[in-house]
């Protein structure tokens, strides 16, 4: 797993200039990239961040989609604009066929300003309890869940695996779709008999989504990343139609080996062999939960 190194925060690297597609198979008609960030300038940030990442403008993740492939793609709220929406909210409206977004917003959050969001293209919300910038904390779990089930959005959480051994449960009742990032963002040295991947993989066997991402930020063995792909086979037989890919374009927080998108969907293709389920991984499920139209 990625580590930082010493500094406060400590600036990350940007992600490879070029980008090109997968070389072990054809990404699919209507394929969905479901996680990506686009960051503004340093005086934009938050002051209690954990990183110092560099610009991420739109224009870049539009031509990464287009030179990998992608039909869609979802932007993320990144933890270095906290709850300042905004440069999200104006790429959304310069691509509305094309971009959905996923918000961070403060649990009093107005509703004029949710329903702002949601007109914009935003469908759902994330809890990112790992890096600092949101001030958001699992406490208010419920509370997010009900903002979702009003709006009509599902729910993102950005945590350890190894604590949904308690919080599993919660997660359960929670009356709304919500989705575990990076494959619960676990160290691949805890097993996949870890007691909190356990509950991960009972959680998308009951109706849970995860997202196949995040490679690098799992893994122990570095580049290219294959002691990740006994969890991503776990997962996708768990529930082979609640499963999603990401980029995670432009990788921030990764101090190591810099991937390129191509790389990782690569990856994709020892993850999940199956060319049929992979092109629902890459397209038909990620349309169904993110919104997008098909694209025949």
């Amino acid at each position: 797993m990625s580590e930082a190194p010493a500094g406060n925060p400590p600036v990350c690297p940007g992600p490879p200039a070029t980008q090109h597609g997968p070389t072990r198979f054809r990404v699919p008609r209507g394929a969905v990239d479901t996680h990506a960030h686009v960051i503004g300038t340093p005086d934009e940030f938050v002051s209690g961040r954990s990183y110092t990442p560099p610009p991420a403008p739109a224009a870049n993740y539009i031509a990464m989609l287009d030179s990998t492939g992608m039909t869609y793609g979802v932007l993320t709220q990144v933890s270095v604009h906290g709850t300042d929406n905004r440069l999200m909210v104006e790429t959304l409206r310069a691509y509305p066929q094309r971009l959905r977004g996923i918000a961070v917003i403060a649990p009093d959050c107005p509703e004029k300003e949710r329903i702002a969001l949601k007109n914009s293209g935003v469908v759902g919300l994330r809890m990112n309890v790992l890096y600092a910038g949101g001030g958001l904390d699992l406490g208010q779990i419920e509370t997010y869940g009900a903002i979702c089930r009003e709006m009509g959005w599902h729910l993102q959480f950005l945590l350890d695996a190894r604590d949904l051994v308690t919080l599993g449960p919660r997660l359960a009742k929670l009356p709304v779709p919500f989705l575990v990032d990076h494959m619960g963002h676990f160290p691949t040295s805890a097993g996949v008999d870890h007691p909190g991947f356990k509950v991960l993989l009972s959680l998308v066997r009951d109706g849970a989504w995860v997202r196949l991402s995040g490679a690098y930020r799992d893994t122990v063995d570095g580049f290219p990343y294959r002691d990740t792909i006994p969890f991503a086979r776990a997962l996708t037989e768990a529930a082979p139609d609640r499963c999603v890919w990401g980029s995670d374009w432009p990788h921030v927080a990764n101090w190591h080996v810099m991937p390129g998108v191509g790389d990782l969907l690569d990856l994709l293709a020892d993850w999940v062999p199956d060319d049929k389920l992979r092109d629902r991984i890459l397209a038909d499920n990620p349309q169904r939960l993110f919104g997008f139209p098909a694209a025949g």
